[in-house]
């Protein structure tokens, strides 16, 4: 992998320095995502298992079987699951907010359901 040239002197010298690249030439740093701007608005688009967007208020039908923590029932495939929320900084995978029937409030992962 090629890193990019220092947006500021044009050097090809650059380096990683965790999260951040830097110039040795200029002193500059700056993250990848600064260069190319659609990596930040990607990263706030949430898609179901099959590829398709996710908005604020869809509803969702889960894809598989899900075991539930606190539950002898697991939640079935084909449950359907209205008005959810997208969690965009989610600590972990999972990314939808959502109240199911029977269940109560709980949160997927996206990659569990798809648009209905």
């Amino acid at each position: 992998m090629s890193l990019p040239n220092c947006p500021n002197c044009d050097s090809d010298l650059t380096y990683e320095d965790g999260a951040l690249l830097v110039c040795p030439m200029c002193a500059h740093e700056w993250s990848a995502t600064e260069l190319d701007g659609t990596a930040a608005t990607e990263d706030a688009v949430i898609r179901d298992a099959v590829g398709n967007e996710l908005q604020d208020g869809d509803a969702v039908t889960v894809i598989k079987d899900l075991k539930v923590k606190g539950s002898s029932t697991p939640l079935k495939v084909g449950t359907k699951v209205k008005s959810i929320r997208l969690i965009h900084d989610a600590p972990d995978d999972h990314d939808i907010d959502c109240k199911v029937d029977g269940f109560g409030q709980m949160k997927l992962k996206s990659s569990v359901v798809k648009k209905a």
